[in-house]
C-alpha cells in the first residue's frame, strides 16, 4: 500500500469570524486521485489554497511530501504543480513561451529545459501548436497548456482547483484523459475539486464530500452510495444528502462572476 504524499490535520482558516474551514483532516496516498466535492462556499478552494502555500492557515498543519506547508513553503512549491481555475496562462504569448518562462521559473537546469518543453508539449498534444498565440488557443488547449506548465518539473502533486471547468464535454474528456496518462507514466497524485460529479465518480479513487468547512463523508464511491443504507444510490444521492441537501447553493454573486468569467476566457 502506497504511503501518503499529502497529511493534512485539524487544519483551519477563518475570516473574521467566518470559519472557512474548520478542523480538516485527511490523508491521501501516493499515486491516488482524490477528489473534493461540495456546493459552492464550502470550503474547497480555500482548501486547496492553503495546501499550495498561497493562503496560510490560521491554525492546525498539513503536509506534502513530507513538507509542512507551513515552516516548509518553498520546499511544498517545489514539490508540487497547481492549476487554478483562473486562466493561469499569457494570451500575448505563444504555447512555447509560456512553458520557457516556467521552465526557468522552476530553475529547471538549461541543458534540461528544452527536452521538457519538448516532452510536455507532446504528452498534452500541443506540439504542433506550440508556437501560435495563446490567446488563439480553445479552452481545451489553454488547459492542457495550463496542465503541461504545471508538471514541467514533474511534481509529486498535481493540485487542480475545478480544472475543467467552462469546457464542453469532447474538451473536458481530452483534459481528463491526459491528466489520466500523467498518472499512469508518472505516478502523480491528483487533488481536484469539481461540480461534475461524473468526472469525480469516473475517476476518483476516493472522495470526500465537504459542507460548511468540514469534511462530512469519506470514501471509495461505492462505499458513499453504501452509506445511504439500502437500496440502489448515487453519487448524486451523495452530493445531495452530505452537502447540505442544496445540489449548487450558487454560491455568492462574486463567486457567480468570477465562474463565469473563467467560462468565458476559456471558451
Amino acid at each position: 500500500m502506497s504511503e501518503p504524499v499529502l497529511e493534512i490535520k485539524a487544519l483551519t482558516r477563518r475570516f473574521g469570524k467566518f470559519v472557512a474551514v474548520d478542523a480538516l483532516t485527511l490523508s491521501v496516498k501516493a499515486g491516488e486521485v482524490f477528489g473534493l466535492l461540495g456546493s459552492n462556499g464550502a470550503g474547497k478552494t480555500t482548501t486547496i489554497k492553503m495546501l499550495v502555500t498561497l493562503l496560510p492557515p490560521s491554525s492546525g498543519e498539513a503536509s506534502v511530501a513530507g513538507f509542512s506547508i507551513t515552516s516548509q513553503a518553498v520546499d511544498v512549491r517545489r514539490t508540487i504543480g497547481y492549476v487554478p481555475q483562473a486562466v493561469s496562462v499569457d494570451g500575448s504569448l505563444t504555447g512555447y513561451e509560456n512553458l520557457l518562462i516556467f521552465a526557468k521559473l522552476y530553475d529547471l537546469p538549461r541543458r534540461e529545459q528544452q527536452a521538457r518543453i519538448r516532452e510536455a508539449l507532446e504528452f498534452m498534444g500541443l506540439s504542433a501548436d506550440a508556437g501560435r498565440m495563446v490567446s488563439q488557443y480553445s479552452g481545451g488547449m489553454v488547459r492542457r497548456l495550463e496542465i503541461a506548465q504545471s508538471t514541467l518539473h514533474r511534481p509529486q502533486v498535481l493540485f487542480l482547483d475545478e480544472p475543467t471547468v467552462g469546457l464542453d464535454p469532447i474538451a473536458r474528456d481530452a483534459v481528463w484523459k491526459h491528466l489520466a496518462d500523467l498518472r499512469t507514466n508518472y505516478g502523480t497524485t491528483l487533488f481536484f475539486t469539481t461540480h461534475y460529479l461524473e468526472e469525480a465518480e469516473s475517476y476518483c479513487d476516493r472522495i470526500a464530500v465537504m459542507h460548511l468547512g468540514k469534511v462530512a463523508a469519506l470514501g471509495t464511491t461505492k462505499e458513499l452510495e453504501d452509506s445511504l443504507g439500502e437500496g440502489e444510490h448515487t453519487l448524486n444521492d451523495v452530493f445531495m444528502h452530505y452537502a447540505g441537501g442544496i445540489l449548487d447553493s450558487g454560491g455568492s454573486f462574486r463567486n457567480v462572476s468570477y465562474e463565469r468569467a473563467t467560462a468565458q476566457r476559456l471558451g
